[in-house]
């Protein structure tokens, strides 16, 4: 299996939900898909993560859907401008609107499948959207807009520099 974007553009990555060396977070993996549109990953939630008995928490799908949109955002990013993923400059982008539907309880103990595409131009504002499935079954759909950024920039301004 090719090593993940997250692998690949930022290992040193330390977001909780998809970070490479968070040392206790969920570590996800995106990867393109072998149909070259979408972005995929796959998770399986563990008990820490239950909702009501025996449904995963709507607030870790957010953050499944959020991570793995924003690295679909990235990786079509390095793919416009005909790039490898780790190549220099790093290409990073942060969340400007997360959406999610919840079309149908998400059941524990089955792996999810996360599947994401850009929906239109990629451009410094990029739509995403993104299914989440168990078992085949679509639970929730994402529509997300994600902001290619210069994170030194970004990381002065919110310390109000």
């Amino acid at each position: 299996m090719p090593d993940s974007l997250q692998d690949l553009a930022a290992p040193d990555g330390i977001c909780y939900g998809c970070g490479s060396a968070h040392p206790a977070g969920l570590r996800i993996k995106s990867r393109w898909d072998a149909d070259g549109v979408h972005v995929v990953a796959t998770h399986l939630p563990d008990a820490t993560f239950s909702g009501w008995p025996g449904l995963v928490y709507g607030g870790l799908l957010a953050m499944l859907v959020d991570c793995h949109s924003n690295w679909t955002a990235m990786a079509w990013h390095y793919r416009a401008e005909g790039r490898a993923p780790g190549s220099l400059p790093r290409i990073e982008c942060v969340t400007a609107h997360l959406g999610l539907d919840y079309r149908r309880p998400t059941p524990m103990g089955v792996p999810l499948t996360l599947r994401a595409r850009v929906e239109g131009e990629v451009a410094r504002r990029t739509r995403v959207l993104c299914e989440v499935l168990a078992d085949g079954q679509v639970t929730a759909l994402g529509d997300s807009t994600f902001v290619r950024v210069d994170v030194a920039r970004l990381a002065a301004a919110a310390r109000g520099a």
